[in-house]
């Protein structure tokens, strides 16, 4: 393995470290931005695992050797593509529960709630 090859496994594996972080957070945009830091660094990962850049890969111009492989970019183009329409599903869920209820904090469900009172006190019965 090369230096560049180690430096770029190192960072695909920082934005990927940071996009998980933002995505356990309880902030709507910073769920967002988790979204966007993973969407990058998968496409990050296709562009690395694709291995270096080649000739083009038209025919009768290089040998089948020095070609580059177009799938990775390929991949890298439809990740693009799928991480921009769920980007822009999850900004107008973001901005429609700004509308709603003024803030930009995920809150905790009432069932889960009343699960979580049940398992601290396992003996007592819930009264309606």
């Amino acid at each position: 393995m090369t230096l560049s090859n180690v430096t770029l496994a190192v960072v695909v594996g920082g934005v990927y470290a940071v996009g998980a972080y933002l995505l356990l957070q309880r902030s709507l945009m910073r769920i967002v931005f988790g979204f966007v830091l993973l969407g990058h660094g998968a496409n990050l990962l296709l562009l690395v695992a694709g291995g270096p850049a080649g000739r083009s890969p038209l025919l009768g111009e290089a040998a089948p050797a020095e070609m580059a492989d177009p799938l990775p970019q390929a991949m890298a183009l439809t990740a693009v593509v799928i991480t921009f329409g769920v980007t822009t599903f999850l900004l107008a869920l973001s901005y429609r529960s700004w509308l709603i209820h003024r803030r930009d904090e995920v809150q905790d469900d009432v069932e889960d709630r009343r699960i979580a009172r049940r398992e601290e006190h396992p003996g007592e019965e819930e009264v309606r």
